[in-house]
C-alpha cells in the first residue's frame, strides 16, 4: 500500500544542475577572484561526487592540485559554497529554473489523494525552499511531512543515510514508500534503505545505468505530453500518475 513518495530535488523536480548550480558556482569562483570555471563537460564530470562542499574539494584535489590552498581549507571551501547558494538562489528568484514537467501535478495529485510527501536531498535546505517558494509558492513547504536535506546527516548519497533519516523520522516502512531520483547515486542510496524507485532521467544523467529501478522514464510526462519508458512497465500509463506509484509497489 503506497503511503508516500519520496522526492529528491536536484535533476528530479528541477532541471537545476547545468543551468543553476553550475552557474551559481561560477559566478562565487568570480567574485571570490578565482580563475576556475566549470564547463558544462567538467561538472557533468563533477556531478558523480554528491554535495556542493564536498564537489569542490574533489575538484581541488583531482583537477586543480596546483592551487594554493588555504590553511583553513574547511572553512575556505564552506565559505565559497555559501556564496554559491546565494547566487543560486537568485537564479531562482528570478525564476529561471522551473519544474520538470509534470512534477506539479503529481505532487496535487498525490495531496488529493492522500498520499503522503517527502524530500530526501543532498542539496541544501535554503536551495529547497526557496525553489519550492518561486515555483509553488511559499504554501508548499507545508505539503511535506518532512524536508530532508544537506548536511542533516553525517553520508551522503549513494550512501542511504538521507533515507533512513526520512524513513525514521516519520514513522513510514521501506515498502509504503517510492522514491524519486534521477541518477544512479540517488538510486543506490534508496536502494540500500530498501526503497523501490522510480527514475526521471536528464541530460547529464542520461548515461548512468540505473538496474534495479521499478521504472526509468525521460520525464514524469502530462496528459498531453506522455512520457518515454526506456525501462520497465507502467500497466499503460501514458504519464506517471498515483494509480502508476501504487502499481509499482504491487
Amino acid at each position: 500500500m503506497l503511503k508516500a513518495l519520496i522526492f529528491d530535488v536536484d535533476g528530479t523536480m528541477a532541471d537545476t544542475e547545468r543551468d543553476g548550480h553550475r552557474v551559481a558556482f561560477n559566478q562565487a569562483f568570480q567574485a571570490a577572484n578565482l580563475d576556475w570555471n566549470w564547463s558544462v563537460e567538467l561538472y557533468g564530470e563533477l556531478l558523480a561526487i554528491t554535495g556542493g562542499k564536498e564537489r569542490i574539494r574533489h575538484y581541488l584535489e583531482r583537477h586543480n592540485p596546483t592551487f594554493e590552498a588555504p590553511a583553513e581549507l574547511k572553512d575556505f571551501i564552506a565559505g565559497l559554497h555559501a556564496a554559491k547558494t546565494d547566487r543560486y538562489c537568485n537564479l531562482l528568484a528570478e525564476g529561471r529554473i522551473p519544474l520538470r514537467t509534470g512534477v506539479e501535478r503529481l505532487l496535487q495529485e498525490a495531496r488529493a489523494a492522500g498520499i503522503r510527501l517527502a524530500i530526501a536531498t543532498t542539496t541544501t535546505l535554503p536551495n529547497v525552499t526557496v525553489l519550492l517558494e518561486h515555483t509553488l509558492g511559499k504554501e508548499s513547504l507545508d505539503w511535506f511531512d518532512i524536508i530532508a536535506a544537506g548536511d542533516i546527516v553525517p553520508a551522503k548519497k549513494p550512501a542511504p543515510d538521507i533515507y533512513i533519516h526520512v524513513l525514521e523520522k516519520m514513522g513510514w516502512a521501506p515498502d509504503e514508500c517510492l522514491a524519486l531520483e534521477d541518477s544512479e547515486n540517488g538510486l543506490a542510496s534508496a536502494a540500500q534503505a530498501n526503497l523501490k524507485t522510480a527514475i526521471t532521467i536528464n541530460d547529464y544523467t542520461r548515461t548512468h545505468k540505473f538496474e534495479g529501478a521499478a521504472l526509468v522514464l525521460d520525464c514524469f510526462g502530462e496528459p498531453d505530453a506522455p512520457f518515454q519508458v526506456l525501462a520497465g512497465d507502467t500497466a499503460g500509463s501514458e504519464y506517471f500518475s498515483v494509480d502508476l506509484a501504487r502499481s509499482l509497489l504491487a
